[in-house]
């Protein structure tokens, strides 16, 4: 059996977009990403999440509306290796009636029952409704604030979650 999946969002938990403009977390560089025309976007990424992500022992894929430009802008300043994604194509973002978030069906469909864990700052409990009703593997919806991306606590919950996985999973 293969690794559980590790699905990443990259505005939230990977770049803390929601803290104080005028202060960067820290650990955090800045780079300047031109990923659609006009003005860069301002992105903080801290170059340990790399190394630690990778510690986890996850198959490592991209959840975010990033998509293959976080292997361009976000892998690199991270020290991680291309990774594979999950397209979003034209359902992002599409508001849903039920209140599950746009991401949910899709990461679903793309685990294909493999135990998974999500960290994203956008979940909801609908959407851990949903994942119960529709995924029959083992699952972690890991919300991250905004305010300050992925810290200890978020890689101790990861990890022990794929600690109570069997060992082969």
């Amino acid at each position: 059996m293969s690794r559980p999946l590790l699905f990443l969002d990259v505005d939230g938990p990977l770049n803390p977009y929601a803290a104080k403009p005028e202060r960067r977390p820290p650990g955090c560089t800045t780079i300047r990403a031109t990923v659609r025309p006009g003005r860069p976007l301002r992105v903080w990424l801290n170059p340990d999440h790399g190394p630690a992500l990778l510690a986890l022992g996850y198959e490592l894929c991209w959840a975010t509306t990033w998509m293959a430009e976080a292997n361009r802008w976000i892998a690199p300043v991270l020290g991680l290796p291309e990774l594979p994604y999950v397209d979003f194509g034209r359902g992002l973002p599409a508001e849903r009636p039920d209140g599950v978030h746009w991401k949910t069906e899709a990461i679903v469909g793309y685990a294909r029952g493999r135990p998974f864990a999500w960290v994203d700052d956008e979940q909801r409990p609908a959407d851990t409704l949903y994942v119960r009703a529709h995924h029959p593997g083992a699952a972690l919806l890991h919300h991250v604030d905004p305010r300050i991306g992925l810290r200890e606590p978020d890689f101790t919950a990861l990890a022990e979650f794929r600690a109570s996985l069997p060992h082969d999973a």
